[in-house]
């Protein structure tokens, strides 16, 4: 009996140890890589899902901003790290739009990055101060045609996502605004109240909180139906017939990334869909969490990549 126990004492042992190894994550700390300026809407659901994994893998899930050529620098940083658990990216849409805009770089997120997950969809909404002229997108859109280019937008930088969906809406409608740059859509914002601008499209997290402080109103939301938060603001599409122009926060690993890691890393990110916390600030901001695995965001990031490439080159956007 004795060298029985001490048989299935040492068996024992030898599970706990293997599990013990499974938990540990291969390096201590883990850059979450975003490629845009701290403040912007990326932030929120980055730091949850950041903490979230820091308490599950027993690493140090870090956010890091890392800003420059509409995403690309920060893009091309993971792209070009070992694929060794130690590097992720948390990006916008914009990540559809660099292979177009940003040459240069010479990255392709399909061919160099793994995805791991879409993680929310977001409404951007069209916003203007609360004393603007414009009271409706109607307003706005006629006061455009008839001065053409002088209602000037901001955004976090050209080739950003809200560049773009500003871009189409502007192209669909038939004005002509101008763009006026910032290194985040947060300084944009800022902008507005600084009467530097007449408008910018920010994502719901960015601009709700300003239009429910009064300070701001929404003339138009870029889903293809109204959002339950503000259901009397009406989808852009209302006024502009086809337009829609959802945004997307979505997560990758180098290329080559381990199918173990991967593998676990999205089942830990899939657990987090019922994430109280990540789930009220999400609602809050009207946004649908994803958190699907690689499969559908392997299919979509071709198909929104093919999108924005017809608006840039019809529209001749240039990075600076």
């Amino acid at each position: 009996m004795r060298r029985r126990d001490v048989v299935i004492g040492a068996a024992l042992a030898g599970i706990a140890v293997t599990a013990d190894a499974q938990e540990a994550w291969p390096v201590r700390q883990v850059r979450i890589v975003i490629p845009f300026a701290a403040g912007g809407p990326q932030d929120v659901p980055a730091r949850i899902i950041a903490d979230r994994l820091s308490q599950r893998l027993g690493a140090a899930f870090v956010v890091e901003n890392r800003p420059g050529a509409g995403g690309g620098l920060g893009a091309q940083a993971v792209a070009r790290s070992a694929p060794d658990g130690a590097t992720l990216l948390f990006i916008s849409a914009s990540i559809s739009i660099l292979p177009t805009l940003q040459p240069s770089l010479n990255f392709d997120p399909v061919r160099d990055l793994d995805p791991l997950t879409t993680v929310v969809d977001l409404p951007a909404g069209l916003m203007v101060r609360a004393d603007s002229r414009f009271a409706t997108l109607q307003e706005l859109i006629a006061a455009a045609r008839a001065e053409p280019g002088r209602l000037t937008y901001g955004t976090g930088g050209v080739g950003s996502a809200n560049h773009l969906t500003t871009a189409l809406f502007a192209s669909m409608a038939g004005i002509e605004l101008t763009h006026v740059p910032y290194r985040g859509v947060s300084q944009a914002v800022n902008a507005i109240y600084a009467n530097e601008i007449d408008l910018v499209f920010g994502s719901s997290i960015e601009v709700l909180p300003h239009v429910s402080q009064g300070r701001a109103r929404l003339l138009g939301v870029t889903t293809e139906e109204r959002i339950a938060v503000m259901p009397e603001v009406p989808a852009i599409g209302e006024v502009v017939p086809g337009y829609a122009a959802p945004n997307f926060f979505s997560m990758y690993a180098p290329r080559g990334f381990p199918p173990a890691l991967r593998d676990r890393l999205v089942a830990e990110l899939a657990a987090l869909k019922d994430d109280p916390a990540l789930k009220e600030r999400m609602a809050q901001a009207a946004g649908i969490i994803r958190l699907d695995g690689p499969g559908p965001l392997a299919t979509r990031l071709p198909q929104e990549i093919a999108k924005w490439r017809g608006l840039i080159e019809r529209a001749n956007i240039r990075p600076d």
